[in-house]
């Protein structure tokens, strides 16, 4: 909630990669309908079919199909909410369908090397300045791939990521 009210002057819509339950997305849905003009669309990127097959870059604590949950589980969960898309599939595929928007706020739960790297390299250059990316993965032991993939892709980039205490980190898009 706090790194989201960072985001409520920042224009753009805001997605998440890797929905599970809903229960990250319910909140964001929230946020952006206390919004004054609560225009902005929730973009919702998962396969609803648990994990890809992790790379040796994720360690030993993932199997292909871990975190399953039916898409029906999420839409349930987000049934109140009207500025909502799914978009099932694995990612990225259905990434190019919005190419076209900016993004105020990214949330990404994808805990594998190869989703994250797609993920901050499709969204990086369509969050606004001021926008936030949060990697809900970032230097946990369970998920070095996805923190491998968030520093290698931020080395030449004049965002660094900031770990949270609680787990997962964050960069603040900059102008």
């Amino acid at each position: 909630g706090q790194l989201l009210r960072l985001t409520a002057a920042v224009p753009g819509d805001t997605a998440e990669c890797g929905v599970y339950r809903g229960a990250d997305s319910y909140r964001i849905c929230d946020f952006n309908a206390s919004l004054p003009d609560a225009s902005r669309t929730h973009f919702m990127f998962d396969s609803f079919q648990g994990l890809s097959a992790p790379t040796v870059a994720d360690g030993t604590h993932w199997k292909k199909g871990d975190l399953s949950s039916p898409l029906e589980v999420a839409e349930q969960a987000l049934v109140e909410f009207q500025h909502k898309v799914f978009l099932p599939g694995w990612i990225p595929d259905r990434f190019p369908e919005v190419e076209d928007r900016s993004f105020a706020f990214v949330h990404v739960d994808v805990d594998l090397y190869e989703p994250t790297r797609d993920s901050i390299a499709f969204f990086y250059p369509r969050l606004a300045p001021g926008g936030i990316f949060l990697c809900d993965d970032y230097g946990f032991a369970s998920c070095p791939g996805a923190t491998r993939a968030v520093d290698e892709f931020l080395e030449d980039k004049p965002e660094k990521a900031i770990s949270l205490s609680d787990g997962a980190g964050f960069f603040i898009k900059g102008c």
